[in-house]
């Protein structure tokens, strides 16, 4: 009788234990499509970044629930930062707004794995859902412009002297149609009479956010 009723409550435990399993991989799952498939894509259209958004998101989630403790929490969260740490790092350049929603993937996993039973699910749900309001203000409503620019070889040198530079920048909006605001020189080549340029403009949009400042990166 006693090997019964443990075994009862061993069944009881288990069956408990992959519905709490089922429900936050459900919430996690949701939470997860809407922002990297309904938030993210429409806009970049990057289909390997999507990719590493969803197996981000599920590996975090496995791991953090599969081995969840109280002792384990607080090295996930250092193990969160020494997973970015490593990525920023590697050869191969991440733009800075998909490394925003790599960190929205993991720490969406992190947050419906590891979050307290005693939290309860209005405040796990209302975590999810600040998630999801902030990130698709910033991206569709936010009106901020961004400095965008692009890379110029460029010919008339006695145009770069400091004494010229109003001359210059209007020389490159006529030339480019651009609202260029600011110029930085790269190098100048005398033997050819040609200067490298960076020029800088605002617009609405993003329009290099996969590459870096420096001439020829």
């Amino acid at each position: 009788m006693d090997s019964l009723d443990l075994m009862q409550e061993l069944t009881g435990a288990a069956n408990n234990s992959l519905a709490v399993f089922i429900f936050r991989f459900l919430i996690n799952f949701a939470v997860a499509t809407i922002v990297i498939r309904y938030i993210y894509y429409p806009i970049y259209r990057n289909k390997d970044f999507v990719f590493t958004f969803f197996l981000f998101n599920l590996v975090n989630f496995l791991i953090c629930f599969l081995l969840s403790s109280a002792v384990l929490k607080i090295g996930f969260a250092f193990g969160l930062f020494a997973i970015f740490t490593m990525l920023r790092f590697q050869t191969v350049r991440i733009p800075v707004r998909e490394m925003a929603y790599l960190f929205i993937s993991v720490t969406l996993g992190i947050i419906n794995a590891l979050a307290s039973i005693e939290i309860g699910l209005p405040e796990l749900l209302f975590a999810n859902l600040i998630i999801l309001a902030c990130t698709y203000f910033l991206e569709y409503k936010s009106k901020l412009s961004h400095e965008n620019f692009k890379q110029v070889t460029y010919e008339k040198i006695e145009l770069i002297k400091p004494s010229r530079n109003e001359e210059l920048l209007e020389d490159l909006r006529q030339r480019t149609g651009l609202p260029i605001q600011r110029v930085e020189i790269i190098s100048i080549d005398f033997l050819r009479d040609t200067a490298y340029l960076n020029v800088f403009y605002q617009s609405a949009d993003n329009e290099a956010s996969s590459r870096g400042l420096g001439w020829g990166d």
